[in-house]
């Protein structure tokens, strides 16, 4: 709530302030301009200081200087429009977060608990941990398939949208590969584990949300990489921009142009959706050609959650 207030605040100050420029009173709109930009300097400090104690330095320090600097030449709108990108890009980087945590939430909770492997001809219910690969399972209409394996007997028709987002069932025949963690929307089939619990392609999905939520994940570690030096080569821009012009307000200006809007600030949190990118990846090297079941439409499960049509 907090920073919401924050760019409540800086926004009311670059809307009021620019309607007093139209009306006239230049000065009174510089200086809610110039009160906005001071509303965001304190707590951007404050968020590079936390990242410094972390052991990262995010681009954020390009806006800190860029605010400092627009108060320096008095470029007060400047320092207002970079105030409401900051607060804006930490609003929508809090909201990201927070959709991250509740649907990694839903993903452990969806996750397979439970197997039957066959036992003697007969098949016996299990931990889906207790399954090793070349177990021969059964895997009943309306359950979810525990493991990542292959089509043993009988017809698969599965309902793959938790890991792909595909909304209608999907056919694999005797021989073709099947994924852990979707449903069986069609009749009971016969498989043989090809992977363990850990090791199925849910249990992927769910590691990588959870790289993604803790900061470990690779477009999070790329994010830092591009920051490492893209810092160091904006302040030496400006400082060469200064040297050349001998204006400090050209520096200014490197330093306004080069400061991250808020749609790369929530990249690196992309959330739960991650499920989306890794099965588009990673999944597509145990898809084979699959034929889309008979069905016009997906049966529904009480294990799945709701699709997204593509």
């Amino acid at each position: 709530m907090k920073r919401i207030g924050l760019l409540a605040g800086t926004l009311g100050a670059l809307i009021v302030g620019g309607v007093l420029h139209l009306l006239g009173a230049g000065h009174a709109g510089d200086a809610l301009w110039a009160g906005g930009t001071v509303l965001a300097l304190g707590p951007a400090v404050w968020w590079v200081a936390s990242s410094l104690r972390a052991g990262r330095l995010g681009v954020d320090a390009i806006a800190v200087l860029a605010l400092a600097g627009a108060l320096a030449v008095r470029e007060f709108l400047a320092g207002v429009l970079i105030a409401v990108m900051l607060t804006g890009g930490r609003v929508l980087e809090d909201y990201a977060l927070r959709r991250t945590r509740r649907d990694l939430t839903a993903l452990v909770e969806r996750a397979p608990r439970s197997a039957r492997r066959y036992e003697e001809g007969v098949p016996r219910l299990i931990g889906a941990e207790e399954v090793r690969r070349g177990d021969r399972l059964l895997v009943p209409g309306g359950e979810l398939v525990p493991v990542d394996g292959v089509v043993e007997s009988g017809t698969a028709l599965l309902d793959e949208s938790a890991l792909t987002g595909e909304s209608l069932p999907v056919e694999h025949r005797a021989g073709e590969s099947v994924a852990g963690g979707v449903v069986n929307a069609g009749q009971p089939f016969d498989m043989r584990a090809t992977a363990t619990a850990g090791d199925s392609a849910y249990a992927g999905v769910v590691r990588l949300a959870q790289e993604t939520e803790a900061g470990s994940a690779p477009v999070v570690r790329l994010a830092d990489r591009f920051a490492a030096w893209f810092l160091p080569a904006t302040l030496l821009l400006a400082g060469g921009a200064w040297l050349m012009s001998g204006e400090p307000v050209r520096a200014v200006a490197v330093l306004v142009v080069a400061t991250p809007c808020p749609p790369p600030r929530t990249c690196p949190r992309f959330r739960a959706r991650a499920r989306r990118h890794w099965s588009r990846g990673t999944a597509s090297a145990w898809a084979r050609p699959r034929a889309r079941g008979p069905l016009p439409g997906r049966m529904p499960s009480a294990h799945a959650p709701p699709s997204t049509a593509p």
